[in-house]
């Protein structure tokens, strides 16, 4: 093959300027804080999400603050501009350089971009986009491939940053062929129970930062509003009642990406000798819950096959890894016995088969978080290092001998 001409000459990497490469705030503090610092000029950001979870609320608020400090254009192919204009009205996110436009064809989106010259575009949603350079049916993959490929390109053509809005599927994965996943430079996942408030928005892929941050958020009636300490507003719920905690419930602290966040789980233990009884799970993983059982009941003594056994966390969190197997063990045993725990103990451990307690990452962060917001006692892993924080902190090796604690009435 015969050698071309570069585009650009091969330069030394210390003399590589870091300008074009620095994130700029979007103003809105959680996001940016998963973004890395917020947005590079350049970048394209996919953000996915179900429908309804509040993708479209939670960008308006980032176009109207970036609005502030320059021009945005945002392009809605689902909504008309006046169904747009009235949601920023009720969320106050309206500003005079933020530009609508409800286009679905990409020729005309390049129109907009000529003409409004914008410091950021946002496409919702790129299933709804087509181009005349592709065949197929609008959200087809024909179709998604091509336009974030032409809007990509353009991206880094014109050093200006896009956020594209997309769908999911029924399991969760983004609506669309993988390669979408590949073509972006960040991939954001917008999560959250319609039933509750709570909203994360959790970083998948970050070519410019950690892929292992997030963001949390609280959607009100007025708009979508950051919660840069959600662990306080968990306990500003649960510390109504923690001088008068009732059996069946156990903090504990889970590392959501390199974030502590406290978490409290329940659990209610109903009835005897049922000929099938039945097993409730929400905001668990019903597998682990199910081992669970199976350990308490072989490994502690605890009678559970014959009773209903409902269990779930608090606040719409979900909590799904093993740091709180022990947490719920306590629960379970808490409600079966009619005990209550403490009020300022929390519970770090993972439980195997042979009833054996765990180490588990990052104690002494959860700690830490735990002593901020008040508690005084922790159950932990034995060998963990960790430093007492002015806590009293008990190891535990065995799930069978902490549940001896709590003694049957």
């Amino acid at each position: 093959m015969a050698a071309g001409a570069p585009s650009t000459p091969a330069r030394r990497i210390g003399e590589v300027e870091l300008d074009t490469a620095r994130a700029r705030p979007t103003g809105v503090e959680e996001l940016d804080r998963v973004l890395g610092g917020g947005l590079v000029p350049g970048a394209v950001v996919l953000l996915a999400g179900e429908p309804g979870v509040g993708k479209s609320t939670l960008l308006l608020e980032v176009a109207a603050k970036t609005a502030a400090r320059g021009r945005v254009l945002y392009v809605t192919g689902e909504e008309s501009a006046g169904q747009v204009r009235l949601r920023a009205e009720r969320t106050r996110a309206v500003h005079d350089e933020l530009y609508l436009a409800a286009e679905s064809d990409l020729g005309a989106i390049l129109g907009h971009l000529d003409t409004v010259k914008p410091d950021l575009l946002v496409v919702d949603s790129v299933q709804t986009m087509t181009t005349a350079d592709a065949e197929g049916t609008t959200g087809g993959v024909t179709q998604v491939r091509a336009v974030t490929v032409a809007l990509t390109a353009l991206a880094k053509e014109r050093g200006l940053p896009v956020i594209l809005v997309g769908h999911v599927t029924k399991d969760g994965s983004i609506a669309g062929p993988r390669v979408l996943e590949h073509l972006v430079d960040v991939v954001l996942s917008f999560e959250g129970d319609k039933h509750s408030t709570l909203r994360m928005v959790r970083g998948v892929k970050n070519r410019f930062g950690p892929a292992d941050e997030v963001g949390c958020f609280e959607l009100r009636d007025e708009g979508i509003v950051g919660l840069p300490d959600p662990s306080g507003l968990f306990l500003a719920r649960f510390g109504a009642s923690r001088e008068a905690v009732v059996p069946g419930t156990a903090v504990t602290v889970v590392m959501d990406g390199r974030r502590p966040l406290l978490a409290e789980v329940q659990a209610l233990v109903a009835g005897k000798d049922i000929a099938s009884p039945r097993r409730a799970v929400s905001g668990l993983d019903s597998a682990r819950v199910a081992m669970l059982l199976a350990v308490l009941e072989r490994r502690a003594g605890i009678r559970l096959h014959d009773a209903e056994v409902f269990t779930a966390t608090v606040g719409g969190m979900r909590v799904l890894e093993p740091a709180a197997d022990l947490a719920l063990a306590l629960a379970i045993t808490s409600a079966k016995r009619d005990l209550a725990l403490p009020p300022d103990l929390v519970v770090l451990g993972e439980i195997g088969l042979a009833g054996e307690v765990r180490r588990v990452s990052g104690v002494q962060r959860r700690l830490a978080e735990a002593a901020r917001l008040g508690f005084t006692r922790a159950l932990v892993p034995p060998d963990c290092g960790v430093k007492p924080n002015g806590m009293r902190i008990q190891e535990v090796g065995d799930v069978a001998l902490v549940l001896d604690s709590i003694r049957a009435r």
